[in-house]
């Protein structure tokens, strides 16, 4: 599992400072209560939005453009309203579908589960789970027919295991 690193405030958009931030307002989950809308944009081109949909004044949704073509190319969340970001689901190849969602599900601040979907069927078909977060999975589960069903469980030898994430 390579290293995904840590997820942070903002994930892991750039580090470089931002050329440009505006702030809009908009009810971004529909509740009828706008919701504040901060675009940040970097020198590179790449640009994050940041929302902060339960007015507590921390970030509850990111989503990034990292190469500035108008298109999200990941989007994090506060899934469990503790002020961290701990998923983020990737559309790495710019289809509008989700391709990767990788999640801190013991809220750590570093990724240890992944879901990808390989094939582009809209549904995870390969999970990665890095139990002890030497940065290679553990376990690996394969659904190959897509019937909810794992088809193969592959446990990591703590070596040089192949499994990785990305």
């Amino acid at each position: 599992m390579e290293d995904a690193g840590p997820m942070s405030e903002y994930g892991d958009t750039t580090v470089e400072e931002p050329t440009d931030v505006t702030g809009y307002d908009a009810d971004i989950d529909g509740d009828g209560t706008t919701d504040e809308v901060t675009v940040v944009e970097y020198t590179d081109g790449s640009r994050a939005a940041v929302v902060d949909t339960d007015h507590d004044g921390t970030a509850d949704v990111v989503g990034v453009d990292s190469d500035g073509d108008n298109l999200v190319d990941r989007v994090d969340t506060d899934e469990n309203n503790d002020g961290r970001l701990e998923t983020s689901y990737v559309d790495a190849d710019h289809d509008g579908q989700v391709d990767t969602i990788y999640s801190d599900t013991d809220g750590d601040g570093w990724v240890d589960t992944a879901l990808a979907d390989r094939d582009a069927d809209g549904r995870a078909d390969t999970t990665l789970v890095d139990r002890d977060e030497d940065g290679r999975a553990d376990v690996v589960l394969t659904d190959s027919d897509g019937d909810g069903v794992q088809d193969t469980v592959a446990y990591g030898d703590g070596g040089a295991n192949p499994y990785t994430l990305g």
